[in-house]
């Protein structure tokens, strides 16, 4: 980067956007809209499970579907490769706009799709195809859009910025838990069971459309624009080369995600079935503890996102999955059936997760350079939320089913154990400058 190119950008990055809510706002659409596609997924489940495998075992069939959603995790990284690719050649807003329309696509051929006792065995194939259309679409949404977000902000409010990220996130999931409550209550008995899942899916693909409009008319961060500048006179350097330079940031990633992205799956995805299917409790509680919990996660989000700015990253990411450990045990064997117990389990998990997720965006961000960042950040994330995060919600449910519950708490606890040792060895990022 040149010596004008980087002077002009270093006083850039403590100015304030004059497009501050656009930014914000672009950003964090497609996110909120695809975290409702995945948490529309998990929550119905129990209701369309038996729609699309065999009823005659519905313990299996719920099994069978959240394996699915296991499924569409696998195709993440590749989302992760393409998208981020894209991003870093072709410009952040085009890849979110394309990353966008894959995912709609998908909740659009989930909501449309024929019952297994209309088609038999292309009912299941069906739900696949669109759950792999949506974890390809969200493994490219996250290099896109959180290095759009981290580029955009100034360097000293990259932590506030960065935490309207995981707020659109959960936003997409208090949606679809609004939606269910909606649904739950004005449809009549056993309408749920029948059509009333599909109207959140069809609903996603609707305001997928809604944003790929309104992301159309973002504008490129600056920093981008320089380092496109700066390859265009230079050698460019190819994907996988960038990749092994930078492979430290990249094992990082890798550690800080393996355990929140379990522990995101576990509460917010994992919960409500798991308390519905053995511990016997109403879907109204359980979708009710959950909106609880989603209020709380948003209100501490921008908190811990100011905190980390004041005082850095790490003290934040540690305290994050530290108490993750050491509350794995005690919050999962609290959840006995009753609404407060779900509720203050789901409360509190969420209050600790907000301390890491608040910030992972611009933790990411910081750890690589412009011209790879995008695929830098999407790829190991995508291949850990794939291993670690698309399970966690099966194995919860498996592990349940044949009453050993303890050894998921452990699990929980031993890889946000893993999160811990990689926090304890990282660099601290707060303030540095995107080159």
């Amino acid at each position: 980067m040149t010596i004008e190119t980087a002077e002009h950008l270093r006083v850039q990055d403590r100015s304030e956007p004059t497009n501050v809510r656009s930014v914000v706002f672009g950003a964090g659409i497609g996110n909120a809209l695809e975290w409702y596609d995945f948490a529309s997924y998990a929550i119905f489940a129990p209701f369309f499970s038996h729609q699309f495998f065999s009823s005659s075992d519905r313990t299996a069939a719920l099994l069978s579907t959240l394996a699915i959603f296991a499924v569409g995790f696998l195709l993440r990284p590749l989302g992760g490769l393409y998208f981020g690719w894209l991003a870093d050649r072709k410009g952040r807003r085009h890849a979110m706009v394309v990353s966008m329309t894959v995912t709609a696509l998908g909740c659009l051929v989930i909501g449309l799709a024929p019952t297994y006792a209309s088609i038999g065995i292309l009912a299941p194939i069906l739900l696949v195809v669109g759950r792999l259309s949506q974890g390809f679409g969200l493994g490219g949404e996250i290099g896109a859009s959180f290095t759009f977000l981290v580029e955009s902000a100034p360097s000293h409010r990259r932590g506030l910025w960065s935490s309207t990220m995981f707020i659109a996130l959960i936003m997409g999931s208090l949606l679809a838990t609004i939606v269910a409550l909606i649904l739950n209550a004005v449809l009549p008995a056993g309408a749920m069971e029948t059509y009333g899942w599909r109207i959140p899916f069809l609903l996603g693909a609707l305001l997928g459309v809604y944003a790929i409009f309104l992301r159309r008319g973002l504008k490129e961060p600056e920093v981008f624009k320089a380092s496109e500048k700066d390859e265009i006179h230079g050698v460019k350097q190819s994907t996988w080369s960038s990749i092994w330079e930078n492979r430290s940031a990249v094992l990082t990633v890798i550690g800080l995600t393996a355990g929140p992205t379990v522990s995101y799956n576990t509460w917010v995805s994992g919960a409500t079935s798991y308390s519905i299917n053995f511990k016997q409790m109403a879907a109204n509680g359980a979708l009710w503890a959950l909106l609880i919990a989603c209020v709380v996660y948003i209100v501490v989000q921008p908190l811990w996102g100011m905190l980390s700015d004041k005082i850095g990253r790490k003290p934040n990411l540690l305290v994050g999955a530290s108490f993750a450990v050491l509350l794995a045990f005690p919050l999962i064997q609290l959840i006995q059936g009753e609404f407060w117990q779900l509720a203050v389990a789901m409360s509190v998990s969420m209050f600790v997760l907000a301390a890491w997720t608040s910030i992972a965006p611009a933790v990411y961000a910081e750890l690589f350079p412009t011209r790879i960042r995008a695929t830098g950040m999407a790829i190991p994330y995508s291949l850990a939320v794939a291993i670690f995060g698309g399970t966690a919600p099966y194995v919860q449910n498996w592990l349940a089913s044949i009453d050993r519950m303890d050894i998921f708490s452990g699990y929980l606890a031993l890889l946000n154990l893993l999160t811990v040792v990689t926090i304890l060895f990282m660099p601290e990022t707060r303030g540095r400058p995107l080159t």
